[in-house]
């Protein structure tokens, strides 16, 4: 018994000192990671927190739209000069390149991006630009049958189903999709009831497997203008009770526009004042709140 005692003496430092290797080992993974996969940024908890002060969120620009790269290396949004309304939106990017993260612009004249889930197209309404190898192609239509619909954004899933709004001057507007079927696309369909409740339903975003969908709404018994809301799809493939996404995200400020990161990890949105759409900055906040809100 003693030289057993006497053993486990000596292992148990050895035991703990590798326990707190691999601790700090993943630990400096985790730090990697979000060097390489978020602009250096430390991952926010279950609050909101703007994102990449400085270098997204700016003083000079108008930065909104904030898009997740499908390769994990890029972040792309949309930035305009405050002071020169003249200026055209331009789409930017931050990519991880050469062990730094450099800024380019990728597109001009276009807003409300999102991405495919393969990263091969980003959607602009009812346009896209596709990847090539000499980078990105030149503004092409979705052609048929979305040529005379008004679509602010457009959220494409891994199925190839596409899930848009639908503007309206009077902004009653529902929410449509529109699956692919032996290579054409559907006449778009309402997506249903809670999906057309109130002044505004806009800028959604498609899990890329379809088992949610976020986009902003403007309806009473909000935090404000416009908040974020969720809704999961249910065992007979309908979409369950539009679900607001609470205080942790929404405020008397008008959020919208969201996104979830490739990886599942974080959610990104636009927080706007309520009454200055020029004070406006890019959010992220852990995705666990998505699966805290999922109905049981």
């Amino acid at each position: 018994m003693k030289h057993t005692y006497f053993i486990l003496t000596l292992a148990l430092p050895l035991i703990l000192n590798a326990c707190t290797t691999e601790k700090q080992d993943s630990k400096t993974i985790e730090s990697l990671a979000t060097a390489r996969f978020y602009l250096g940024q430390t991952p926010p908890n279950s609050t909101a927190e703007i994102f990449a002060p400085g270098m997204v969120n700016t003083d000079e620009n108008r930065e909104i739209e904030g898009v997740p790269g499908a390769d994990m290396k890029t972040f792309y949004f949309v930035k305009r000069p405050v002071e020169k309304e003249s200026e055209f939106n331009v789409l930017a990017a931050f990519e991880y390149k050469d062990n730094e993260w450099q800024e380019s612009v990728v597109f001009k004249g276009e807003s409300e991006p999102s991405m495919s889930p393969d990263g091969h197209k980003i959607y602009f309404a009812k346009n896209y630009i596709e990847r090539t190898r000499e980078g990105w192609s030149e503004l092409k239509s979705l052609g048929a049958p979305f040529e005379d619909i008004a679509i602010m954004r457009l959220s494409a899933a891994s199925s190839g189903a596409y899930y848009f709004d639908t503007f309206t001057p009077e902004l009653d507007m529902p929410l449509r999709y529109s699956r692919l079927i032996d290579g054409k696309y559907e006449e778009p369909k309402l997506l249903g009831e809670q999906f057309s409740i109130g002044r505004y339903n806009a800028h959604p975003y498609i899990a890329p497997d379809e088992s949610y969908i976020i986009w902003d709404s403007r309806r009473e018994g909000g935090f404000g203008s416009s908040d974020l809301y969720i809704s999961f799809r249910v065992i007979d493939g309908s979409w369950g009770s539009a679900i607001n996404m609470g205080d942790k995200i929404n405020t008397i400020n008008k959020e919208n526009y969201p996104s979830v990161s490739a990886d599942g990890k974080y959610l990104f949105f636009d927080k706007r004042a309520a009454e200055n759409n020029d004070d406006v900055d890019i959010y992220w906040v852990d995705a666990q709140i998505i699966e805290s809100l999922r109905p049981e």
